[in-house]
């Protein structure tokens, strides 16, 4: 694992410099380390550095839109994506009843914008 690990820092500060060239800089506070591995403490986590800063670890990232968990099984992203439909089902509810609620075409464009969007 140390060998990994000086070689993800190797790499790092191989960016960080073309980053030092081209005009460009990477936030510590921003940037995250996610170690994927499906045995739970198999590995110890990797310290890895930007500068003098140690790189935190988490246990998911949100990449693109999708959330990577450490152990890849896109659970988090799952519950996400529920939660998120759930709610745009529970306001067409709301705006379809049948006595004062929006028309058939309104409806399809509210649910249109809003699960095409992401």
């Amino acid at each position: 694992m140390h060998l990994i690990e000086r070689q993800l820092q190797i790499a790092i500060n191989n960016i960080l410099t073309w980053c030092k060239h081209n005009g460009h800089t990477i936030s510590p506070s921003k940037s995250c380390v996610v170690h994927f591995c499906r045995k739970r403490g198999l590995h110890p986590d990797p310290d890895l550095y930007i500068g003098n800063q140690l790189v935190p670890v988490v246990n998911e990232v949100r990449f693109l839109g999708i959330i990577f968990d450490r152990k890849l099984t896109f659970l988090s992203h799952i519950r996400y994506l529920r939660k998120r439909c759930e709610r745009l089902l529970n306001i067409l509810k709301v705006l379809s009843n049948t006595s004062w609620g929006a028309d058939r075409t309104s409806l399809l464009r509210i649910y249109e914008s809003n699960s095409f969007s992401h």
